[in-house]
């Protein structure tokens, strides 16, 4: 038997890139994919979502993983409170970031940041976002004040003052909004507001000085225990009047108390003993 014939030059070539088709294919899909991908990761990372940091910062509260009312409220730092002249820009960030539809009725969450209060029971009201904005601005809080409120409500501004400044005091004389305010507040993570049920017209002693202190109900005339409780150098800074309310800024100095009027406003009455004073 004679010797198989030899293959062809030609076919042995032939069948040579017939077997490193395959693996040539393989490889142009190998780098389709990953420059897909590629695309994919960047178009990805472009795109803006309303999904912040499953790990916080260690000095703020976490937050859920999704946060569906993250768009309405820089909207509503945008539209209602820098747009309105509030620049401070701790402020405009506290204000974007405390989620403030936890701080009102669930019957209310898809309203809670409408350019207005609302009520959160028991006679009482959440102040619109811009008047918050305002009266936190004009205490000129610096990281580490130590602030004392008298009106926690529903504790939504004491939440807003934690962001700006080192520690905050906050009475209510409501009990059973002082104990829902205190629950939310732990509930997100607000370690540093420390809320007291009781009347707020003689203050905290106890942990005063206080570099600010702001009240949410007006008093007819501000509290003396209040400007006694004030630090050199802070300010104060609250509603006051009775048919007829001015929002009033007073800064303690070495020398006395200088005050002034901002603007006019509409907040429900301070009461307890505030009432009964002439």
């Amino acid at each position: 038997m004679g010797a198989p014939p030899a293959s062809r030059p030609g076919r042995a070539a032939a069948a040579g890139a017939a077997a490193g088709a395959p693996a040539a294919v393989g490889a142009i899909l190998g780098a389709a994919v990953v420059v897909i991908a590629a695309i994919v990761v960047t178009v990805a990372a472009a795109i803006p979502v309303d999904v912040p940091s499953v790990v916080a910062r260690a000095s703020e509260p976490a937050l859920a993983v999704y946060e569906p009312f993250a768009a309405a409220r820089r909207a509503m730092v945008e539209r209602q409170v820098r747009a309105r002249g509030v620049a401070d820009p701790a402020v405009l960030r506290a204000l974007a970031e405390v989620p403030r539809h936890r701080f009102v009725p669930e019957a209310l969450s898809a309203a809670a940041h409408a350019d207005r209060p609302l009520p959160i029971g028991h006679g009482q009201t959440i102040s619109q976002p811009y008047v918050v904005a305002l009266m936190t601005e004009l205490l000129e809080l610096e990281p580490g004040d130590r602030v004392l409120e008298i009106g926690t409500g529903s504790g939504y501004h004491a939440a807003v003052l934690s962001r700006v400044a080192g520690e905050v005091f906050t009475i209510e004389i409501v009990e059973p909004l002082a104990e829902r305010a205190r629950a939310t507040l732990a509930e997100l993570g607000y370690g540093n507001v420390r809320v007291r049920a009781g009347d707020g017209y003689r203050g905290w002693p106890e942990k005063a000085p206080f570099d600010a202190v702001l009240l949410t109900a007006a008093p007819p005339e501000i509290p003396p225990p209040l400007l006694d409780q004030l630090a050199v150098g802070g300010r104060l800074v609250a509603p006051v009047g009775v048919e007829l309310q001015e929002l009033t800024v007073i800064a303690k100095t070495a020398s006395g108390l200088d005050s002034r009027k901002v603007v006019p406003v509409r907040f429900v009455p301070m009461t307890g003993e505030a009432e009964s004073r002439p």
